[in-house]
């Protein structure tokens, strides 16, 4: 006989069994109830009792801890994973919303150019547009190409003026250097924020004053002074977008001071954003001013698609590797069952020759699988999230931002994503378990316990 099932275990499941039969022999008021009971109990017992073995380890035992291995691995990869895509999605996400929000209303003429038409500034649209819920914040912008002149160099860039009612959350985040400018009604501040990458092409520092050059008839010209400088890494921020009063742009180019090029919609939830376009665009109902011009209403989406087109194609990477780590984890909790099956052939055969039926068994080599597969998942979480967790204060991975527009590796810790996945592993490893299992009912008694 197996030296693991010992003659005290032996002795136990025979007082089980026949505490079993003198249960269903007496015929009390719910005798299915007693037995389904009574037999979950003695399953119980076996399991626990049959494999916590202290001391001594055997090569079964080896093998079923590399089992575990591979799950805790396993389920490490999938939060490392899932945790660096949403991280590296919603950083680039943010980034772009951040300069141009979720939605924009501009003229329905308006093209690709940064000359734009403008349209009237109407407080029943932004009363409208603020009824919706979900909406959390509408500004107005009006932007404006132009040219920086320094005594060494010549940039094109592009104005974005803004008004008293400008979310500046995001821009004092990404400052580098240098502090915001104050908008007011009274008079035009000549302050602006620019880039990183504007300053050091063009050699300018806080507090510098530059030239801007408005090639129009006739030519204009504007002195501004540095207040601030930005950095996002987006080069399609960085290396075109300057931030000023947009009381300077309505000058240049002789508007009127409620004539804008349109207005900026952040929303609470970005998921929500389809949704609420249309929605929004149901409340100004492209509907038509005294000018005779309609509006228009885009998403962030579709002013930069080929940037959430290229975020979307993650998505596909991330299934990938989900599915690998699954499968992976599922074939080594297989071989570590069928190595506990293998292992315990004589403690099988004794079972069945007492009267344990196949399910009754299998039963108990699914408890104490589960058992491993739990064991697995508390490592393999505390490996995930840790590494996740040092990585998000750390921040010792780092990226090229010409390439991926952030200069490390992002990390987003979300408390659903890491409890969905370990239920999805803890049902696909489990549901696999059932195959092997069926080992069991293969074995014959007689075969298994004659050289017992």
């Amino acid at each position: 006989m197996n030296n693991s099932f010992s003659h005290r275990n032996h002795l136990r499941v025979i007082i089980l069994l026949l505490k079993i039969n003198s249960s269903l022999n007496k015929k009390i008021n719910s005798p299915t109830f007693v037995t389904k009971t009574v037999y979950m109990r003695l399953e119980w017992f076996i399991a626990r009792r049959t494999f916590d073995k202290k001391g001594s380890v055997s090569a079964s035992q080896k093998l079923v801890r590399i089992a575990i291995f591979g799950i805790a691995l396993c389920i490490a990869v999938m939060i490392i994973s899932v945790a660096i895509l949403t991280g590296f999605k919603k950083a680039i996400r943010d980034k772009m919303i951040g300069f141009g929000s979720h939605i924009q209303i501009v003229n329905y003429d308006a093209n690709t150019s940064f000359e734009t038409t403008p349209i009237e500034k109407q407080q029943n649209i932004i009363e409208a547009v603020e009824s919706i819920e979900g909406v959390k914040h509408v500004q107005t912008f009006a932007i404006k190409a132009g040219l920086i002149k320094t005594e060494t160099d010549i940039q094109g860039i592009v104005l974005k003026g803004i008004d008293n009612k400008f979310d500046w959350t995001f821009f004092q985040n990404c400052l580098t250097v240098g502090n915001i400018f104050e908008v007011n009604d009274t008079a035009p501040s000549s302050g602006v924020i620019i880039s990183h990458y504007l300053s050091k092409l063009l050699k300018l520092k806080v507090h510098d004053e530059f030239l801007t050059y408005f090639i129009q008839d006739p030519p204009r010209v504007r002195k501004f002074v540095v207040k601030g400088i930005y950095k996002t890494d987006v080069d399609e921020i960085d290396k075109t977008f300057i931030l000023c009063d947009i009381a300077h742009i309505q000058k240049l180019n002789n508007w009127r001071r409620d004539q804008i090029s349109g207005y900026e919609i952040a929303l609470r939830d970005f998921s929500q954003i389809e949704d609420l376009k249309a929605k929004i665009s149901d409340a100004v109902s492209y509907q038509t001013l005294s000018q005779k011009y309609l509006l228009k209403v885009e998403s962030i989406k579709d002013k930069y698609p080929q940037v959430f087109d290229w975020l979307n194609l993650m998505d596909m990477n991330v299934v990938v590797i989900l599915t690998l780590m699954l499968a992976v984890s599922g074939f080594n909790m297989i071989a570590g069952l069928i190595i506990l099956i293998l292992d315990r052939t004589q403690m099988i055969g004794t079972l069945k020759a007492l009267g344990a039926t196949d399910r009754s068994i299998q039963n108990i080599f699914l408890i104490q699988a589960f058992r491993l597969i739990v064991i697995g998942l508390i490592y393999g979480n505390a490996i995930g999230i840790g590494l996740c967790l040092i990585q998000q204060h750390f921040k010792l991975l780092h990226l090229d931002p010409a390439s991926y527009y952030i200069e490390y590796v992002p990390v987003y810790l979300n408390a659903s994503y890491i409890l969905l996945l370990n239920i999805g592993a803890t049902i696909v490893t489990f549901a696999m378990l059932l195959i092997p299992s069926r080992i069991i009912s293969r074995l014959n008694p007689a075969e298994t316990i004659k050289f017992a």
